[in-house]
Order: C-alpha cells, then structure tokens, then sequence
C-alpha cells in the first residue's frame, strides 16, 4: 500500500466497474450515464472525494479538489466555450471566495467571488490595459473604488453599477482636476474643475457641462467709445450668459501675461489703455460721403471735371520750403474711428471652447476737440 500510494495517478492501476457503476475508494475512472462527463481521480464511499479532473464533453474541464462528490476547495475550470479561466476557490461547483480569472479577449481579475460573479473587494484589468481597483457587486464595479484609464486619466471615487456616480475625483493627463459629484459617468451636481489653464470653475454642473458657463464676452459702455488724442481710458468687461446674466463661478488665470486681464466673479478690467502709434507704411483708410461715393462711382481715370481724389488728413509733419516734408515721431494713434479687438486667450480652451472675439468701437477726436476725421 505504502508503494501503491507514491505512484502517480497516472500509473495507478484504473478501477471499473464492469456493470457501469462508479468506483467505491481509492483511485479510478468513469464515465457518466449521459456520457458528457468523465471523472478521473481519487474516490471515497463511491463519490468522487479528494484530488481529481473532471472532463466535460465540449471540451470543458475542472481540476482540483471534491468533496463527497461534490467541486469544493482548490482548483482550476477552464470554460471551452469563452476560453476563459479560473483558479481560486470553489464551493459547489461554483468559483467562491477567492481566485483569479483570466479571459481569452484580454484582461483578468483578481480578487473575491460569489456564485462565479466578482462580488466584494478585487483589481480588474481590461483588454485595453485599463485597471479598476475596489469594490465590486453582482460582477459590477459598485461602491468605492479607483480607475486608471487608457488615456492616462484616475479616478478615485464612487461607483454604482459600473458607472461614476455619487462623489469622485478626477485628475485628468493635462493637469485639470474635477471635484464633486458625479451621474451616468459624467459631472452632475455641485463640483469644482481647476483646468490646465488654470481657470477655475464653481458651480452646479448637468450632463457634465457647466449650468452657469459664459458664453460670449461683452465690453461694457456706450455703442462708441469717445476718446481724446493722446488719452487713456479703461475697458470694462463681462463674461455673460446666454440669458445675459454674468457667469460669476468662473475664475481667471493665476498667472497672466502683462496685455491680458484675469477675470474674477465673470468681471475683468483694463487701466489706462493707450492706442500706440500706427506702424510704419500706414495708411488711413478714407470714409467717403455721398458726394464722393457718387463720383467714386465713374470709371476709373475719368473722375469727372472739378473732382478730385479725396485726401485724408497727414500725420503731424514739418515742411520745407523745398517742399521736401521731414516727419516728426508719432506716439498716439492718429485721430479717428477705430474697432477693438478683446479675445479670449485661455489656453487650452476652457472645455475645448474659447469665447467668441468681443468687438468695441472706438471714435478719437483731435485734441482741440474737434470732431475727428473718418478714417482708421
């Protein structure tokens, strides 16, 4: 007996019984009435009891330990139809308590079992590499848990059904961070982003879009801007709603370049703005009158008798008696109608969308105060 027990279960002398029933003890071979099983391995009392395999027709197979006749303990079950596999756990037939899944499309799963489903604490890796590490129920991430994706993003938070939903944290690949609450996988309710650009957002959020995010830029003031020759003047701006009420939960950059403004509560303002001069080779652009247009009209190099070209008036210059004129050095901008450009500069775009260019415009007079001539 001594000898018979240190041979392998391969070389262990088969015990079958010639009308068909199984083995009573020891080691021995059956096939099943319906033939779609056959147990090879050790037996007790005429059960399968001990270390032992069992082969399934399709090509299926557990191998492990029974327990009067039934899968309990350590083993390993492939599954011929997914080509997936487990080792871990079994009770009754069933991977329970603790093992390891692999499946053949990618990924695998570590951690605790009910009933063949992932259901207490565990890690998941996908076939994309992606890693969820936490709690699971009924084979779904569900509770508290954390999320590496593929793209480089984490998460740290709640989850109900395989879905971000409750509270959670978000660290994004470009630096922004999201706090706060969460729905169906998106920012919804009361949270906080600080994006990469360095905006900050307060608020309630629906279907992971801000509720009270500004939509346009707005210069403050009247419709044209009058301003004297030479002077200053401060520049008052909105960032509004589409109901035109002013996005206060948005916050500005912490660091700004010295020509940009950080907007605060939806509010910025630019001091003492100056128009510098033109650049070299400018040219003013004429606004004709009626009359002019009228004789703009004619062909070209037939302006009609007493009509001449209209002129705009020169940059301050000296003269010559030669008629040789000398220019002096310009420090403002010319008098006349000009438009202003504001643009948003977040960089990147706060949620991929940069605010449309706000428009303002702006009439020079000269510095005596007379009215100031129709060019830009």
């Amino acid at each position: 007996m001594a000898a018979a027990s240190q041979r392998s279960p391969t070389s262990r002398p088969q015990r079958r019984d010639s009308q068909g029933r199984p083995p009573q003890d020891g080691y021995g071979v059956y096939t099943y009435p319906n033939s779609f099983f056959r147990y090879e391995g050790e037996w007790r009392g005429g059960k399968t009891h001990g270390r032992g395999k069992l082969l399934f027709k399709d090509g299926s197979y557990y191998e492990g330990e029974f327990v009067d006749g039934e899968i309990v303990g350590e083993g390993c079950r492939l599954w011929a139809s997914s080509g997936n596999t487990y080792s871990g756990q079994f009770v009754l037939g069933e991977p329970q308590g603790h093992g390891v899944m692999k499946y053949k499309a990618g990924g695998r799963y570590e951690g605790e079992l009910s009933r063949g489903l992932r259901e207490g604490h565990g890690c998941l890796v996908d076939q994309d590499g992606q890693v969820y590490q936490g709690s699971f129920h009924n084979n779904r991430r569900h509770g508290r848990g954390q999320m590496a994706f593929q793209n480089g993003d984490k998460y740290d938070g709640d989850w109900v059904r395989d879905q971000r939903q409750g509270h959670g944290v978000l660290w994004c690949t470009d630096g922004s961070t999201y706090e706060g609450q969460w729905h169906s996988n998106v920012f919804s309710g009361l949270g906080t982003m600080v994006h990469c650009s360095g905006v900050v957002y307060h608020g309630m959020w629906i279907n992971g879009h801000p509720v009270a995010q500004a939509t346009r830029t707005v210069i403050l003031g009247p419709e044209v801007m009058d301003v004297a020759h030479s002077s200053s003047f401060t520049l008052r701006v909105e960032l509004q709603q589409d109901n035109g009420e002013v996005a206060e939960t948005g916050g500005g950059m912490p660091r700004c370049p010295e020509d940009c403004r950080r907007v605060e509560r939806g509010r910025a303002q630019f001091t003492d703005v100056c128009l510098g001069p033109p650049p070299p080779g400018y040219q003013p652009i004429p606004f004709l009158d009626s009359k002019q247009e009228k004789a703009s009209s004619r062909p070209r190099g037939s302006l009609g008798p007493g009509v001449t070209t209209p002129t705009v008036h020169d940059p301050p210059a000296g003269s010559r008696p030669d008629g040789a004129a000398k220019a002096e050095p310009v420090t403002a901008a010319f008098p006349g109608e000009y438009v202003i450009l504001l643009r948003d500069v977040t960089n990147p775009p706060f949620l991929g969308r940069a605010l449309p260019t706000a428009f303002k415009h702006l009439r020079v007079s000269k510095g005596d105060g007379t009215a100031a001539p129709h060019s830009r």
